[in-house]
């Protein structure tokens, strides 16, 4: 008999946080909605930023913009089905729409990590050439490393959803996780996964820490161009240029290898734990970003300071 029947499985179900008491579903479902609302609120506020001054039009903030797509794209495949799950008890996903959000979350977040690597590679251009900047980085060519960029990506998340589709799922349906991804999938399969689930690991690797090591790289060598600064005042203020793009990745990177590196040496999470913890560093970012964009970056706080004085100026 083929692996594909003995797939009895037509629909799974999110259950979100399993230790947490029915009496507090409507309190995580406001908290859940507040998280998405201030998201779109905030990544919208910067769309419109863009939208109007062509001091933005500039390579850095053109990457912006696509982290900003981004991260309300990947908010919007998870948040509104959890929130669903918690307010209406509407936990069910359709055994095709669970892979869809599979792919959709991993294909963002491969696309949020190539992003980065192209802002290290724009810091990294204008602090340790500074005078060839304007020639290697064109909006032209940060256009083309962009597309790139979501190109690219569709490859890894696509490998994996192939790879586990047609997986016998023939016992439990229940997702112990708040959205559908490759992990909590793949664990309810009637089967050994050890085949599937090393080169999803080893993809998931590639895709966060070849980005990362050349983030690293980057950073070390804008660390010992700034040092070579004679003036201390130039020292900060080159450094500032980089000091919100560094939270951005921090933020990204951060709780990811700590996660990928607490599971390699034995380090144990309650499955209520590891599930906060995935979704701190899934959903905080894309809510906390525009922040960082509107007041760690020069143009886009004076842009917004004379948006605010004209919609206050009697």
């Amino acid at each position: 008999m083929s692996v594909r029947n003995h797939s009895f499985v037509t629909e799974f179900v999110i259950v979100g946080f399993p230790g947490l008491q029915p009496e507090f579903y409507g309190l995580a479902s406001a908290v859940l909605l507040i998280v998405y609302c201030c998201t779109l609120i905030g990544n919208f506020a910067v769309l419109i930023l863009f939208a109007t001054p062509n001091i933005l039009h500039k390579p850095m903030y053109i990457i912006i913009l696509n982290l900003v797509v981004s991260d309300v794209l990947f908010s919007t495949t998870t948040l509104p089905k959890i929130i669903a799950r918690y307010w209406f008890q509407a936990g069910a996903i359709s055994f095709i729409g669970c892979f869809l959000q599979m792919y959709l979350v991993h294909y963002f977040g491969s696309v949020t990590s190539f992003l980065l690597l192209i802002m290290a590679l724009d810091r990294y251009v204008a602090i340790c050439f500074p005078l060839r900047y304007p020639m290697i980085i064109k909006n032209s060519t940060i256009h083309i490393l962009n597309a790139t960029a979501w190109i690219v990506a569709k490859a890894c998340p696509l490998m994996m959803v192939i790879r586990a589709y047609p997986l016998p799922y023939c016992d439990s349906n229940t997702i112990l996780q708040c959205f559908c991804d490759h992990i909590s999938i793949t664990k309810l399969a009637c089967t050994d996964r050890a085949p599937y689930s090393f080169p999803a690991f080893v993809t998931a690797m590639v895709v966060l820490l070849g980005p990362l090591a050349f983030i690293i790289f980057s950073y070390c060598s804008i660390i010992v161009a700034v040092v070579q600064i004679a003036s201390p005042q130039g020292r900060l203020k080159t450094l500032s240029t980089c000091s919100g793009q560094l939270i951005i990745i921090a933020l990204y990177y951060l709780p990811r290898c700590f996660i990928y590196l607490a599971s390699n040496i034995g380090i144990r999470f309650s499955t209520d734990l590891h599930i906060v913890i995935i979704m701190l560093y899934s959903l905080l970012p894309p809510m906390i970003n525009p922040l960082i964009y509107c007041f760690k970056t020069k143009d886009m706080k004076q842009t917004l300071m004379k948006k605010f004085k004209k919609s206050t100026a009697p």
